[in-house]
């Protein structure tokens, strides 16, 4: 039983060492797909057109069709990619984890062997020495016996050595007895735990063997079939590669292409006519005689040589240089205007064109609306913009503030969404450690993990603005509700304008008069006298008015209303001592005055 037990330590190191050995191949498999998959790609960079330039575009269909098989090579090399992290993750990454697991079993289970041997032999030699033992004291017994014969019967000796011997003699018939129970005490322990080690613990312990070598033969088989389903998987897919290259071989048309060619370099030209005939012999005179045959001279056939050659040589600027065609002399009305194939005239601009101009734009009226909507404008866009934009009304600063945290939870998703592809490809490299060192995607990792968090901080300081300017404007809204039912018991409304009601869908306007007025440019700027007031209002928040042409008010403050908002947001007030200037719409609440046109 020994020598079987070394006989299957041998043949289970020789199960790991072929687990191994198929590990290996799959390992130089993968590795060949990585390389296939590689050069294939960057096969397909180098016959891709560049595109540099629109000239460069393929448009004929054997160039669209070598383009598309290009793709679809870029798709197959894709797929071969695939099958390589498929053999990578289920078969070689799986044969790896259960060779070393399958090394840690064997280990166990061989000691556990080896421990049993050990004790066996122990117990053995335990029974052997007490055994050794009890045959030395029965000796000693036996001459202690022999002495006490021999003096008991040899007449000389004396009592005392008689005694003497007897006492002797029963103390080592005494120590045999006692050897002689150890002994067999021994010997019956040993004959029990050998019974057990040979019918219980190393029958154990070799079911134990033959189990993990069983595993071992069914995780081979299991490896086998996905190293065929890694590639099976991708057949579909591969087959559409082909199929698409099929179909972009299919799309080449022969005709289309000769038709590009042709409206490509087709110039539009008639081709040249016949050259005509030019009889350098009519100046010559001749004497016409009996028997001479001429052609009578015409005046209608008479040919100018000069004239003849212009013309032929103004037919053949097809390959050669084109005439330059003459252009008609210049006249005041040729400067001026020109005719089109419709027969309208359009201006050409010359002297006179360009003096028209300048007396245009030097007579014509400046298209400003408004001296103070101008400044306001400018003094609103040129201001300093806050982090908060608390220079801006509570709507306009809520809509701003509900971009920005829109933006940031875009930009969040794509820093979680870059932080859960780290985290699968140092996964991938921990299992791997042939595709990548793991530690080396720590460093972005932390840059991302850091970019998530100053994110979050941002979301939510933006939030807690935004949670502010809605407290704000839910509460302004509340008390402008309940303003406006006090106006329309008490006094009503009325604008400069028009007439109002508290509905927005009533409220009547009149046309605004001072828009008609022919001098509106001139009429913005006569701001000597002091606006009359048509209202008041009181400030619902503060306003700090750093901005050039606004007005400053605090929380509570009542304020004249001398020019009502004009749909910009923006309304002009006037304190007590006169001073003027804007103040936001969604900061006050107005109340406007009866018959206070002309007060």
């Amino acid at each position: 039983l020994k020598d079987q037990f070394d006989n299957l330590d041998k043949h289970t190191q020789w199960g790991i060492d072929f687990l191994e050995k198929y590990a290996k191949f799959v390992k130089e498999r993968i590795e060949i797909e990585q390389n296939y998959a590689k050069q294939l790609r960057n096969l397909v960079k180098k016959y891709c057109p560049k595109r540099s330039a629109k000239d460069e575009e393929p448009r004929f269909t054997s160039c669209i069709a070598f383009f598309n098989i290009l793709n679809e090579l870029n798709d197959y090399a894709g797929q071969r990619e695939v099958v390589a992290e498929e053999m990578g993750h289920r078969v070689y990454g799986e044969l790896m984890r259960y060779s070393h697991d399958l090394k840690t079993e064997r280990k166990m289970h061989l000691q556990e062997g080896r421990k049993a041997q050990q004790y066996l032999d122990m117990c053995w030699k335990q029974m052997d020495n007490s055994k050794k033992k009890f045959e030395r004291e029965c000796r000693e017994a036996e001459k202690a016996q022999q002495s006490y014969e021999r003096l008991d019967n040899d007449t000389n000796a004396t009592k005392a050595d008689v005694e003497k011997a007897k006492q002797q003699l029963n103390l080592r018939t005494h120590m045999a007895d006692e050897n002689k129970n150890e002994y067999a005490a021994q010997l019956q322990n040993f004959n029990g735990e050998q019974h057990k080690h040979y019918y219980i613990v190393i029958p154990q312990i070799y079911k134990q063997l033959q189990e993990m070598d069983e595993r071992r033969t069914i995780k081979l088989s299991e490896c086998y079939k996905g190293f065929a389903d890694s590639e099976r998987k991708v057949i579909p897919i591969i087959s559409k590669c082909l199929e698409g290259m099929i179909l972009a071989a299919k799309s080449v048309d022969e005709h289309r292409d000769s038709q590009l060619v042709i409206d490509c370099f087709k110039s539009g030209f008639e081709p040249p006519g016949d050259f005509p005939f030019e009889d350098y012999s009519q100046n010559i005179y001749r004497t016409i005689s009996d028997g001479t045959i001429s052609t009578p001279k015409q005046e209608g056939m008479r040919i100018d040589s000069k004239t003849t050659v212009g013309k032929a040589k103004g037919k053949l600027w097809l390959f050669g240089k084109k005439p330059k065609p003459q252009s008609p002399p210049l006249t005041p009305t040729s400067l001026y205007t020109s005719s089109t194939p419709n027969g309208s005239q359009y201006p050409i601009f010359s002297i006179e064109p360009v003096h028209y101009c300048m007396s245009d734009i030097k007579t014509g009226k400046p298209r400003i609306p408004s001296f103070r909507s101008l400044k306001r404008g400018w003094s609103v866009k040129m201001g300093p913009a806050l982090e908060d934009f608390s220079h801006l009304p509570p709507e306009q600063r809520r809509k701003k503030l509900q971009q920005r945290i829109d933006e940031l939870n875009r930009e969040l998703q794509k820093e979680t969404d870059q932080k859960d592809a780290l985290i699968k490809m140092k996964d991938v490299y921990e299992k791997n450690p042939q595709m990548g060192d793991p530690s080396s995607l720590q460093p972005k990792l932390t840059e991302t993990m850091s970019n998530m968090d100053r994110l979050r901080m941002e979301i939510h300081k933006n939030e807690a603005w935004l949670s502010e300017v809605e407290g704000k404007v839910a509460a302004r809204s509340d008390r402008r509700h309940s303003s406006d039912i006090n106006h329309l018991v008490t006094q009503g409304r009325e604008s400069p304008e028009g007439s109002y009601t508290d509905d927005a869908n009533q409220e009547v306007r009149g046309p605004p008069q001072q828009h008609a007025h022919p001098n509106e440019f001139d009429d913005e700027f006569e701001d000597d006298d002091p606006l009359p007031a048509i209202g008041h209002c009181k400030a619902i928040y503060p306003f700090d008015g750093h901005n050039e042409g606004t007005l400053a008010m605090k929380e509570g403050e009542i304020l004249y209303i001398i020019e009502e908002d004009k749909g910009d947001g923006w309304t002009r007030a006037r304190r007590h001592n006169g001073e003027e200037g804007y103040v936001p719409t969604s900061y006050i609440d107005v109340t406007l005055e009866k018959n206070s046109k002309g007060a």
